[in-house]
């Protein structure tokens, strides 16, 4: 067999194909080009710093047909893990590139440990060549997501978290910051979603490397649902294929191939956005071992840093998040805060969220009542805009929903003043507030300002620092011992338009929320009158011998008669949820029927009529403030002229034309000349118009003396 061996040393590619093919064939071409080599190889080392586009073919031919001979090149892997150990930061960028595509090719024929490779790549990372660290950080990702794929390697991962903590202390700022990316990286993917992985970005947080510090910090903050579209309105709008069509049909030119670029573009983003997996922004937080060690450490880097706004900014939101989620205590926080409060502070609304974030109920009242005094003194004031004023109400709003004892009956009344207030945002913020301690808090509000009470409100006990309330029943359950149907039809005379209950779990949230705002000045309207309304309550229970002995008693005497009999309504109420809770096994059923119950005490009053679903039992109170219930400002929307447009053509459906109207008893019959004047041709009318013009005073002068010579002639 004559063999071609001078076109196969120049053909590497060829020569790698028939040794993947017959390996035992060309053995000895294998040795020739192995033996080039390494001679290559010692030649390089002396000079590593220099190109060599030779040695770069023959790393990766040797690398593609390793499988083929294991005894030979059994130390192969081992040889290009020395080089870039001991060149790492002086090797020619390309060919550093190509030892690095070699050994991650040998990787994935299993012929190296993970560890090894994983622990060298990311010393790599130290080196200046923004290209292969990108490589690498790709690498380390798929790489330890696959080995946790099937099942999770702790042996691995924990010799790997060892190695990635002592690189976060690394001096080398991009071989941190990139630990730190591929660490959250991991997480999103939920590879190494534990606590060890938290804990150890955690630290991240307390780096001096800036770039590592914000990376850690935004990793804690996750991405809010306030920062869902980065697009405008406009650009949401656009249809790609009515963009496509119009390009295919008009004039060719550049600025509609760019549009239609766009356009492409935006689709593919949003085709993407559409079909990314729900992620779950703040577990995190819950998973730190010591949430009141970080929150005082990040405190006391933050009043000592010198670092930008921006920069404190994320320190603060983290700070408050901590402080809700595990009900810390820092009142230092409050205090260092409040020197932001101000409406010219640029990203007021953000501090104000945090206020509201870092505020729950185990808290002193004494140390968030100043926070509360500040924002009514710089905000809600008349010398402010409408703006800040709802502004500083809704701050208000989210800070007593989470610390309500936090407010003084003082300060309520006067904020509860703003509800008939002439600006609508102003008006709506304060009757939200109002709507809140309706339901909490209603004693601290004026006797107008209460409302009419519902069964809910008289089940509340009083609020106390540090009082907790565990009742040994589930409340609500009394609605088991009663007829299922009684339950869900609701009572006539209540003043409702619906004949039937509605199940609100099928309504949206922000339609409920602005019929209730909608419909308050109607509740306003009845809120003097439910007092004499409180006589009337039981009548239906007694007899006429005891309405009779009622008529006689003083008005305080009917009052203190009422609430005697509330209370035992109340007492047997609890007791029959007790017979019923004790009594069996509670099922999916009946808790739903306990819930519907308890709906129903927000919108049956315990008196008469039907009250409107109160705001803060239709929205949970969720653990993290969103931006938007602070910037919550209800203004009128601005409509575009394809909206108004609609409009207009919506409100003149059904309506008579405008314009001249033809009054003919028979449509057959002929016209006036008056009204055939108005369809003929004004050439044809001109002399008559003209006739019509106002005379001059000269004109005037003519005609009179012209007149009166013909009545003397007529003499």
């Amino acid at each position: 067999m004559v063999r071609h061996n001078n076109q196969l040393e120049n053909n590497l590619p060829q020569l790698q194909y028939l040794l993947k093919k017959d390996p035992e064939s060309y053995k000895d071409d294998f040795h020739t080009q192995y033996n080039s080599f390494q001679g290559m190889l010692e030649v390089f080392c002396g000079t590593p710093e220099q190109p060599n586009k030779k040695l770069e073919d023959m790393v990766m031919f040797v690398a593609q047909v390793v499988q083929c001979y294991p005894k030979e090149l059994e130390h192969f892997p081992k040889q290009l893990i020395d080089i870039l150990e001991k060149y790492d930061t002086v090797l020619y960028k390309d060919m550093r590139m190509q030892l690095c595509r070699a050994l991650v090719l040998l990787r994935n024929k299993q012929l190296l440990l993970p560890n090894d490779l994983l622990e060298l790549f990311f010393k790599l990372l130290r080196c200046d060549d923004k290209n292969l660290r990108d490589y690498l950080q790709t690498h380390i990702i798929t790489d330890i997501k696959n080995l946790n794929a099937k099942h999770k390697n702790a042996k691995l991962n924990t010799s790997l978290q060892n190695f990635m903590f002592t690189m976060l202390k690394d001096s080398n700022t991009r071989a941190a910051k990139m630990s730190v990316d591929i660490m959250i990286e991991l997480y999103k993917k939920n590879v190494w979603n534990d606590t060890k992985t938290v804990n150890v970005i955690a630290t991240g947080c307390f780096s001096k490397i800036t770039k590592v510090m914000v990376a850690s910090l935004k990793f804690f903050l996750g991405k809010d649902e306030d920062d869902k579209s980065d697009n405008s309105d406009s650009d949401e709008d656009i249809d790609p294929k009515e963009v496509m069509m119009a390009n295919k049909v008009n004039k060719k030119s550049r600025k509609r191939d760019k549009n239609l670029a766009k356009v492409k573009k935006m689709a593919a983003k949003a085709y993407k956005k559409k079909s990314k997996s729900e992620s779950f922004n703040f577990s995190a937080l819950h998973l730190i071992h010591d949430p009141q060690g970080m929150a005082e450490k990040l405190f006391h880097q933050l009043e000592t840093t010198t670092k930008r706004f921006e920069v404190k900014l994320i320190t603060l939101d983290v700070i408050s998040r901590l402080i809700g989620l595990h009900q810390l205590f820092l009142f230092n926080f409050y205090g260092y805060i409040q020197r932001f409060m101000q409406p010219h502070q640029r990203e007021v609304t953000r501090i104000l969220q945090f206020a509201a974030q870092a505020s729950h109920e185990l808290i002193p009242p004494d140390i968030i009542e100043p926070v509360l005094k500040t924002l009514a003194n710089n905000f809600i004031t008349e010398r402010n805009s409408s703006d800040v004023m709802a502004i500083g109400l809704n701050a208000v709003k989210e800070i007593c929903c989470r610390c309500p004892l936090a407010m003084s009956e003082d300060l309520l009344q006067d904020l509860a003043e703003y509800r008939n207030y002439r600006e609508r945002a102003v008006m709506m913020a304060s009757r939200a507030l109002v709507h809140l301690f309706r339901n909490i808090r209603p004693q601290l509000l004026r006797r107008k300002d209460r409302g009419r009470p519902t069964e809910a409100t008289e089940e509340l006990t009083e609020m106390k620092y540090g009082g907790t309330e565990a009742p040994d029943y589930v409340k609500g359950a009394d609605v088991l011992l009663t007829n299922h149907k009684e339950e869900i039809e609701i009572n006539s005379d209540s003043g409702s338009d619906d004949d039937e209950w509605v199940d609100i779990q099928h309504s949206s949230d922000e339609e409920m929320v602005e019929e209730i705002n909608s419909n308050s000045e109607d509740e306003e309207e009845n809120e003097e009158g439910y007092e004499e309304e409180d006589s009337e309550d039981y009548e239906d229970e007694d007899d006429s011998g005891t309405e009779n002995e009622e008529k006689s008693l003083t008005k305080v005497e009917r009052k203190k008669l009422n609430a005697q009999r509330r209370i035992q309504r109340k007492v047997d109420k609890v007791e029959l949820a007790k017979k019923a809770t004790l009594e069996r096994i509670l099922t999916d059923e009946d808790f739903k029927r306990i819930d519907m119950a308890n709906v129903k005490k927000q919108v049956f009053s315990s008196t008469k009529g039907l009250k409107r679903l109160a705001e803060q039992d239709l929205k949970e109170r969720s653990e993290l403030v969103k931006l938007g219930d602070i910037e919550n400002i209800y203004k009128k929307r601005k409509h575009d002229k394809a909206s108004r447009v609609e409009s207009v053509r919506k409100g003149q459906e059904g309506r008579e034309s405008f314009g001249y109207k033809d009054g003919r008893m028979n449509i057959h019959c002929s016209k006036t000349n008056r009204e055939k004047r108005k369809t003929k041709n004004f050439q044809m009318m001109r002399h008559k118009v003209k006739a019509k013009v106002k005379k001059s005073f000269k004109d005037k002068q003519v005609a009179l003396r012209n007149h009166l010579l013909k009545l003397k002639k007529m003499k």
